[in-house]
């Protein structure tokens, strides 16, 4: 009997042993990007409720948590260091506190975080100081060192206080999450902004470290967390600006890439080069949206057998907020609405930028004439920075500001000769403007095929680089071809204007560093001889001086300059007319 038993025994545990344990693991990931300070519900420059935010997201993402325990992993894809006046009020009003948007990261919890393009702009100062108070990783695998060994694969050579990629354990699944930044910082900004770093351009960089994590750290998963858009935007020999879907396609190893920076929602698979399909997601801007995966891990013997990954874009924009959040930040919400309610002069009428894409606007002009004034140059170009705000009549407070001009952008004086400034608005023009082949056409540039907001949006989304002139008289003829619309016919005091001579031109600091490529492939300025031309720059970023001339003035009576125009006016204007309703409706 005792051997019987014993045999028994011996035959259970070998049929035991030879059935591989089984095991499913259920992960969540909620990807924010693109979060421009909105933190709060709470909009500081309009001063009413606002949609989506941070603060209606954590509703969100605590009820996940409760389903998902540690299962759930939180990252967010930059520019959180500039946007709504609360990012700035930290940024340089209140510099020595822990920065606000370091403060909103730790306090969510969140697991990583990788670096935007106006995550560098505030400056050494601001960024270098977030960097070290954000306590989950901040990643940058191609924000390098500008003294380093090229090539090779190192974390030293990552910027300071910036990791590569980091690892996270889930329920026993490793996960890496490798980090990369758009390297077209080098045509927004003044190499003073990011002195000490270089960018090194995205695919081969992905290459790199993918083939090291696979080797060094063999995870289960790999996420990529790219502060880069799709496709588009500027290309040169040397790297695309926004590049997600090159990596996609070329670099094996990617299960999902969750990425940001063109503001514009994806949730689509891309096929790599090796036949396997990787999930590229992007949530958009302004917290509206997060971008969460599903995934469902199949193990057996604790070998990983079967991926499913699911990925979906869910609103947030009517959760209710989380007061638990808001309670704890109340006292800097307090101080902030004092700092931006503080008045600083009046408008005797309101101003609107919806009006600058039609011909002068008082809102742009605006902003031309105070640059003149700041600077005495001869030439002033901007672009409306917004597709539709309006500063109404009557006080003006610091919170008005940030409508009147959005970014930290600071003033730069320029040597151009008259050559170059025509070709710059011809390049201009031409990405605003349609070639007018009838009276019935658009007179803006309008995609037909696209449908009501899919129409607006598509013009909005490079309303910036829309530059128009102020100091020089010119017409910008519609029914011309492209590069051939734009005759200036006299500066505005009288005097002629030389297309051989050298003016002094004011313009922010993204279009005098090669930003919308006006300077580059408009004016055609090498983008290596840009710095040589600068002739002046300010130490304080444009809001700041247009602030204080308002100030300064006390009361300010916008008009528009009346300096420019397009023609043939028969077509011009009721095309204009057709276009503005399109676009915005009635008035």
């Amino acid at each position: 009997m005792r051997t019987l038993i014993l045999t028994a025994i011996a035959a259970m545990t070998l049929t035991t042993q030879a059935q591989p344990t089984q095991k499913t693991v259920r992960l969540k990931v909620i990807e924010t990007s693109d979060v421009h300070g909105h933190f709060f519900p709470y909009d500081f420059m309009e001063k009413r409720p606002l949609k989506g935010t941070l603060a209606r997201a954590s509703t969100y993402i605590n009820r996940q948590r409760q389903q998902y325990g540690d299962r759930l992993l939180l990252i967010d894809n930059g520019d959180i260091l500039q946007g709504q006046p609360c990012v700035y009020w930290s940024n340089y009003v209140m510099p020595d506190d822990e920065n606000l948007a370091a403060s909103v990261v730790n306090y969510m919890r969140y697991d990583a975080e990788t670096v935007g393009n106006h995550d560098v702009e505030p400056g050494h100062k601001v960024y270098d100081k977030w960097i070290r108070e954000v306590r989950c990783p901040l990643l940058g695998a191609n924000i390098v060192k500008e003294e380093r060994k090229d090539g090779e694969t190192s974390a030293q050579n990552v910027y300071t206080g910036l990791k590569p990629y980091s690892v996270h354990y889930k329920d026993g699944v490793k996960i890496c999450i490798l980090g990369m930044l758009t390297p077209a910082i080098p045509n927004w900004l003044n190499k003073s902004v990011w002195k000490g770093m270089a960018f090194e351009e995205m695919t081969a960089c992905a290459r790199k470290w993918v083939k090291y994590i696979k080797e060094n750290e063999r995870p289960d998963l790999i996420f990529g967390l790219f502060h880069s858009g799709l496709n588009g935007g500027i290309k040169t020999a040397d790297y695309e600006e926004d590049a997600t879907e090159a990596v996609a396609r070329e670099v094996p190893g990617f299960d999902i890439i969750f990425f940001g920076h063109d503001h514009q929602v994806h949730n689509e698979w891309i096929t790599c080069r090796d036949g396997r399909r990787v999930l590229c997601i992007d949530p958009s801007c302004y917290v509206s949206n997060v971008a969460e995966a599903e995934i469902e891990l199949s193990f057996t013997g604790g070998r990983l057998t079967k991926k499913d990954i699911k990925g979906s874009i869910v609103n947030v924009r009517d959760e209710e907020a989380d007061q638990q959040m808001v309670s704890h930040f109340q006292s800097q919400i307090d101080q902030i609405k004092a700092y931006v309610d503080r008045p600083i002069g009046r408008f005797e009428q309101p101003i609107y930028t919806r009006e600058s894409f039609f011909g002068n606007a008082a809102f742009t002009d605006l902003i031309h004439n105070l640059q003149l004034q700041i600077s005495k140059a001869d030439i002033s170009l901007n672009a409306p920075l917004s597709f539709n705000t309006v500063i109404k009549a009557g006080e003006v407070t610091q919170g008005d500001m940030f409508k009147l001009y959005r970014f930290e952008n600071l003033l730069f004086v320029l040597r151009m000769t008259g050559e170059e400034i025509r070709r710059h608005l011809e390049f201009s023009y031409d990405m605003w403007t349609n070639n007018m082949t009838s009276p019935e056409d658009h007179a803006l540039r309008l995609n037909d095929s696209s449908k009501d907001d899919q129409q607006r949006t598509g013009f909005q989304y490079y309303t910036f680089n829309f530059d128009s002139a102020c100091g020089i008289d010119y017409e910008v003829d519609l029914t011309k071809p492209d590069g051939q619309k734009v005759r200036i016919l006299r500066m505005s005091d009288g005097q002629p204007f030389d297309e051989k001579r050298w003016y002094r031109v004011v313009m922010n600091s993204y279009r005098a560093n090669g930003g919308g490529e006006l300077l580059t492939k408009g004016a055609g300025i090498p983008k290596d001889s840009l710095e040589g031309r600068v002739l002046f720059h300010s130490d304080l970023d444009l809001r700041h001086y247009l602030a204080k001339e308002i100030e300064r003035m006390g009361t300010v009576n916008p008009k528009p300059n009346k300096n420019w125009r397009f023609v043939p006016e028969a077509w011009a204007k009721p095309a204009l007319k057709r276009d503005s309703l399109l676009l915005f409706g009635k008035p």
